[in-house]
């Protein structure tokens, strides 16, 4: 049996009709759904303290110690992406889909391509 937690930015409260955040640094909150071998289990709410507290890279300590397997964003600076391939976190590029539920869906049914250094963001935020 294949379990993941997944993490996804969002505005707001957290939940599967959330919106999701477009800037995973800024978001208000993490949605975290639990995927057992495809299906969608527990959901819960990891907040996201604001960009100022340890920059880009403190979400990474954040959700490692949530238990966090993955996280699906629209886009990251490298030092991010390269926080969490470091924490063994695995991070899904998805930029299709506004809403949290469909985001996790895409991830869960294995429609999201895991983000390499192509798809960072090359600015520095």
């Amino acid at each position: 049996m294949a379990t993941m937690k997944l993490a996804v930015p969002t505005m707001g409260a957290a939940g599967l009709d959330a919106q999701r955040a477009g800037h995973f640094g800024h978001c208000d909150c993490f949605t975290v759904a639990t995927i057992t071998d495809g299906e969608i289990g527990e959901v819960a709410a990891v907040d996201n303290p604001p960009h100022e507290e340890g920059g880009c890279l403190r979400p990474v300590g954040l959700l490692a110690d949530a238990g966090v397997d993955a996280i699906v964003a629209a886009g990251m600076g490298m030092r991010p992406l390269t926080g969490f391939q470091q924490a063994g976190i695995t991070v899904y590029f998805d930029n299709v889909h506004p809403q949290v539920g469909d985001a996790v869906r895409a991830v869960a049914a294995g429609e999201a391509p895991v983000m390499g250094a192509d798809q960072a963001c090359q600015h520095h935020h």
